[in-house]
């Protein structure tokens, strides 16, 4: 993974847990796990190189009280002309915990393999696009940017801009993600839940930095894309790890 490290706080908003307050809540209620949660022989690996350092963690935080969460998400891309699956897993890495009382969260990286856009030569790569907020209520997972560097298949020459993508930091494909599937348990040793997850309300915006190719690409790619024609759909892993 890429590291792009973050403390969040956007406004002064106070952060929870996007699995484990539902998850380790459970599990200390007693919760039994789900059938099969006792196997970790099926499980994929999990990178927790990406996580954030101790010495990254916020000022007064406590590693003890914190955990890294490492996420494979799997699923769907439907976006402008695009409708693709995502069949290598997007691998994403941040922490989380308390400091005096709230819940904060630090970005650790992004890594996902490049997506093929069929009938076309070009592949796009999802990335990190600057925010994220795993705060998790009744009416949503949480909320993630991305975007998408554009580039060519194998064996193809480099975009004359290593700059195109989907977006940018300044205009990122945002994903307020809901439930489509409940937070289960998998595994116990390691500790690693699955839930599903989805928005189906983002627009999309054109693409940025492909200089005089970005015509040609917003034609073929069907950008930008207006809310409500869009979806991304994700199945999920997720691994977790205290510090201490």
């Amino acid at each position: 993974m890429t590291p792009n490290r973050m403390t969040l706080n956007r406004g002064v908003r106070r952060f929870t847990s996007a699995v484990a307050g539902a998850l380790l809540a459970g599990l200390a209620l007693g919760a039994a796990p789900a059938h099969g949660a006792e196997r970790a022989a099926d499980l994929p690996d999990f990178d927790f190189s990406a996580c954030p350092s101790v010495d990254e963690l916020p000022p007064d935080a406590d590693p003890g009280t914190w955990r890294c969460e490492v996420m494979h998400a799997t699923g769907r891309l439907r976006m402008g002309a695009v409708d693709e699956p995502l069949t290598e897993p997007m691998e994403i890495a941040f922490a989380e915990g308390r400091v005096e009382g709230e819940f904060r969260q630090v970005f650790g990286g992004m890594a996902a393999a490049p997506i093929q856009v069929a009938r076309t030569p070009f592949t796009l790569t999802p990335q990190y696009g600057g925010y994220s907020d795993f705060l998790s209520d009744d009416t949503r997972r949480g909320e993630f940017d991305i975007t998408f560097a554009i580039g060519w298949v194998h064996g193809l020459p480099a975009l004359p801009s290593s700059g195109c993508s989907v977006g940018d930091h300044e205009d990122a494909v945002h994903l307020v993600l809901k439930d489509t599937d409940p937070t289960r348990v998998i595994s116990q040793d390691p500790l690693v839940a699955a839930f599903g997850a989805q928005d189906v309300e983002f627009a999309a915006p054109g693409t940025s930095g492909c200089g005089p190719l970005k015509r040609v690409l917003d034609r073929v790619l069907g950008l930008p894309s207006a809310a409500g024609t869009n979806a991304f759909d994700m199945d999920v892993m997720v691994a977790i790890r205290p510090y201490e």
